[in-house]
């Protein structure tokens, strides 16, 4: 089980940034014309993008322990003992990516808040 470096986590995040950001963008889109012609409550794009940061991650790493962006490194999300995340770790790991805090502890802990809490681990695939 070879734990990937911060490089390859930089790498991830920023290939999943562009996901998720061209997503939430045409959610956006989409949810600002209904507000427009039907009045729906609107919405900004902070709630839209934090949303689907939540929901990109809860599902990619519920079902398959990846994402786009660690299919692309080549790596995935394991618990400690190296098996596959169960609902509630990938929960918290997908909570927790919403604070601001959450990359601050990897000078502290030598991992995102993220992983400690969940106590998971992204490895090579």
């Amino acid at each position: 089980m070879q734990i990937v470096g911060f490089g390859t986590r930089v790498l991830n995040f920023l290939v999943d940034v562009i996901f998720v950001f061209a997503i939430a963008y045409l959610l956006q889109k989409v949810w600002d014309w209904y507000v427009v012609f039907y009045e729906f409550t609107p919405y900004n794009f902070g709630e839209t993008f934090g949303l689907v940061v939540f929901i990109y991650y809860f599902l990619f790493e519920l079902i398959f322990a990846r994402t786009p962006g660690k299919w692309f490194s080549k790596s995935k999300v394991v618990t400690k003992t190296g098996t596959k995340p169960g609902v509630w770790p990938v929960f918290v790991r997908s909570i927790v990516r919403l604070t601001i805090i959450d990359a601050f502890f990897i000078p502290f802990l030598d991992m995102p808040l993220h992983d400690y809490l969940s106590k998971t681990r992204i490895i090579e695939a």
